[in-house]
């Protein structure tokens, strides 16, 4: 623990750096996610077939592949930005195909009475989405997106490895290089900054799963 004491301020800058990786590709993906699992349930084609493509084509690639698309390819096309935000916008184009298919299990686990209720008072196949079956739909879905979420936090340790500086998995990376660290340690200072941010998201998660459950 001596390394992670005499290097507390690199591990807590990291810490926040990770933090906020998470919290803006969090948000992202979910955003995302749930649009594209209205495109899968939509009534129009065009809608559907952009939905299962994204889905089918992100999902099977690889997260480094994802990465090195967006940190490297993009900027070949004019598009020039930090690191940073490459890597929050890769963790939003990989891990809203994960929010999207747990999204539509819970729009499919809707009763379809539900659904055909809301036409029959006018209502719109966006409104009845958005008032009626979304909001049914998401209560069922917090365990898996609380699996997917989680997830996303440890694969946010890859960005580390494509110029994003100062996030956890790098402070790690150069503490045993250019430091000249023990792995050991210094990858447990890594482990316990991860943890710190996943457990307490696990315990929230948890409690809201408790609380909408009960709100059925």
């Amino acid at each position: 623990m001596g390394v992670v004491l005499d290097n507390f301020d690199l591990y807590w800058h990291g810490f926040l750096k990770t933090l906020g990786i998470c919290l803006w590709a969090g948000t992202g993906a979910l955003a995302l996610g749930t649009v594209l699992a209205a495109f899968r349930v939509a009534p129009v084609p065009p809608l559907r077939w952009t939905g299962t493509a994204y889905v089918t084509l992100v999902r099977n690639c690889p997260l480094t592949v994802v990465l090195f698309f967006v940190a490297f390819g993009v900027p070949e096309v004019g598009i020039r930005q930090s690191y940073y935000r490459f890597a929050v916008a890769g963790l939003i184009v990989y891990t809203a195909a994960f929010v999207c298919e747990a999204v539509r299990s819970g729009i499919n686990s809707v009763p379809t009475g539900q659904a055909e209720a809301a036409r029959a008072i006018g209502l719109t196949f966006g409104q009845s989405l958005r008032f009626v079956v979304m909001p049914q739909a998401l209560r069922s879905v917090v365990p898996p997106l609380g699996s997917v979420i989680i997830a996303m936090v440890k694969n946010s340790a890859i960005v580390g490895a494509f110029g994003v500086a100062g996030e956890l998995y790098n402070v790690g990376a150069s503490l045993t290089g250019a430091g000249g660290y023990a792995a050991l340690p210094v990858l447990t200072g890594v482990v316990l900054g991860y943890l710190a941010i996943t457990i307490p998201a696990g315990i929230g998660l948890g409690v809201l799963e408790r609380k909408v459950t009960v709100a059925r």
